[in-house]
């Protein structure tokens, strides 16, 4: 039986002592502050760090702004903290009292960006989304490249334009695609947005650089996971990709959940991956289950207008894990910092209405989306908001959403 707390509307909130996710919480445009999501309410850190009541941290560790210093401090200081946290806000607890000074509900903050990015990487780990595309954008090739099969496939994105989740999103600018082969390009604002379905893990405290993180240390190094919205221009992806990959088309904005949910918090959620075909490199393999069981989905709702769902999906399904994504990203020796983030690319299933993406579930706009109240979406309109949400069990992921402005 799951256990319970002392605050109001925990249980079964998704946000119950199962989850304990971190993040980072204002009032009224005051300084950051470091906290737990606990049911509709945030527990401020640092009031009880000072009392004692958090273990053995050191000063300043979860002061903030951001979560970096804590993430630092590694595993076995993250897994004792949350159990402390735990043990704070169960019922019964004898520091009842002390915590609830510390409970600030949501309605009365902001929860902002928890972690200050250092660097940004972007995988293309769904077979069923990277064949889609492939079909879509090299309609007479083959869908896959040949080194598909045999590596975790990314790129590095730009940190800067990580922004949290409710933050509205400017319709980006750029060189647009020549209307007939060999023309001239067009400029102006994107006629292609589109989103991008992707879970992202947060790192701890890394690797020495000219060293390398092995499949079997993920633990070690992994903090947690967020929902990411790596929105997408596709019209100006699509004239730029070629030879070096995303640039223009992606950098402009990338949107991330508030709440960390802990590596530990998933732990249950872990279930077996997909076979890969060829077997992997050494370096690439795992001795573990890493797939997560994380049912997703997205929607949409236009200016004034209701939400439709328009695709579910579940994280289980990408080929390749994060422990395989960690280890790729290293093996040439780069070094991972306390807070980077390494998102999945888009997760797509096999099905129609499980694909990640509007280029997907649209087919490239040939085939538009009915929206609930009537209307219609090849690509994403100004004022649209999209919502994408994530469940693991009694787990949540949150949400992350975003409003689009029109381009100036």
């Amino acid at each position: 039986m799951a256990e319970q707390s002392w605050v109001a509307g925990a249980d079964e909130s998704g946000f119950g002592l199962e989850n304990l996710p971190f993040g980072a919480v204002s009032r009224a445009g005051g300084p950051a502050r470091p906290a737990v999501r606990i049911g509709a309410h945030a527990l401020i850190l640092e009031p009880l760090a000072e009392a004692g009541l958090l273990g053995d941290l050191p000063p300043g560790a979860l002061a903030g702004p951001v979560l970096n210093p804590f993430l630092a401090l590694g595993r076995e200081t993250w897994s004792a903290t949350r159990a402390r946290i735990a043990g704070l806000l169960r019922s019964g607890s004898p520091d009842q009292e002390a915590a609830a000074a510390a409970l600030v509900p949501l309605t009365e903050v902001e929860a902002v960006l928890p972690i200050a990015i250092g660097d940004y990487v972007d995988f293309y780990s769904s077979i069923e989304h990277a064949s889609n595309v492939g079909k879509i954008f090299r309609p007479d090739a083959e869908p896959l490249l040949p080194n598909w099969r045999h590596l975790p496939v990314g790129y590095h994105g730009r940190a800067s334009s990580v922004i949290v989740s409710g933050t509205d999103v400017r319709r980006p600018q750029g060189q647009l695609p020549p209307p007939e082969p060999g023309g001239a390009p067009g400029f102006g604002p994107t006629e292609r947005l589109d989103i991008e379905l992707e879970l992202g893990f947060v790192t701890g405290p890394g690797n020495a650089l000219g060293t390398s993180i092995a499949t079997a240390d993920v633990r070690e190094h992994v903090f947690g996971f967020v929902l990411v919205n790596d929105w997408s221009a596709r019209d100006i992806q699509r004239w730029e990709y070629v030879p070096l990959g995303p640039f223009l088309g992606k950098s402009f904005a990338t949107s991330v959940s508030p709440w960390i949910v802990p590596l530990e918090a998933l732990e249950p959620h872990r279930v077996a991956a997909r076979e890969q075909d060829p077997e992997p490199l050494d370096y690439l393999r795992t001795d573990e289950d890493w797939a997560l069981d994380i049912e997703l989905e997205v929607a949409i709702a236009p200016e004034g207008g209701e939400e439709t769902v328009v695709a579910r999906t579940n994280a289980r399904g990408l080929y390749w894990t994060a422990p395989q994504q960690l280890a790729h990203a290293t093996v040439n020796g780069t070094n991972v910092r306390p807070g980077d983030l390494y998102a999945s690319g888009t997760i797509s299933g096999p099905d129609p209405g499980s694909r990640g993406s509007l280029l997907e579930l649209t087919w490239g706009g040939r085939d538009p989306l009915e929206l609930h109240g009537g209307g219609t979406r090849k690509f994403l309109q100004d004022g649209d908001t999209v919502v994408l949400r994530g469940v693991a069990g009694a787990v949540s992921l949150g949400e992350v959403r975003g409003r689009i402005l029109p381009s100036v």
